[in-house]
């Protein structure tokens, strides 16, 4: 059954903040976060009548979410990407307007944090998808997310810690 236009105004209110924060953490630009949110709903719009009511709304925006992301960084040259790797999280270049919590020093550790850690945590932490949708969007065992977000918040805590020694 079709998206309704009524249905489709819901999933931009009840998720627009959470994939918008989950954008920004991946783009690391305001700007460009709002350009992938966008062509995610736009999406949703052209495929509306392939929606599925009963799969998980958020985890399946997210998922559109992230190919946008990456569409977005096969088209950066590759002189604006760090290290070269599409997955990679680009330096914040402005403040976060909804989640003041991550911090420019955050945003920094998070991209020394390899690839599929940083994208299972923020699935998790950010993008507020539970432990099982993002098993099932990334295609990996539970166990994996469980051990990632662990590894992932393990290794931010140390960063930040070093960080903070440095800072002093």
């Amino acid at each position: 059954m079709p998206l309704a236009q009524s249905e489709f105004n819901q999933l931009v209110t009840e998720h627009g903040d959470a994939l918008y924060r989950t954008a920004y953490r991946l783009m690391g630009d305001a700007h460009d976060a709002e350009d992938v949110v966008q062509e995610t709903f736009r999406s949703v719009w052209k495929s509306r009548e392939r929606y599925e009511p009963d799969r998980g709304d958020r985890a399946w925006l997210l998922s559109i979410l992230r190919r946008r992301a990456v569409d977005r960084w096969r088209r950066r040259d590759s002189s604006e990407r760090t290290g070269g790797d599409e997955l990679a999280l680009l330096t914040v270049r402005g403040d976060d307007p909804i989640e003041e919590q991550y911090t420019d020093e955050v945003q920094a550790a998070l991209s020394q944090i390899h690839d599929d850690l940083r994208e299972t945590l923020l699935l998790v932490v950010v993008g507020e998808l539970t432990h099982q949708e993002t098993a099932d969007l990334l295609g990996i065992p539970i166990g994996t997310v469980l051990s990632r977000v662990s590894r992932a918040r393990r290794q931010l805590r140390e960063l930040l810690q070093a960080a903070q020694k440095h800072a002093v």
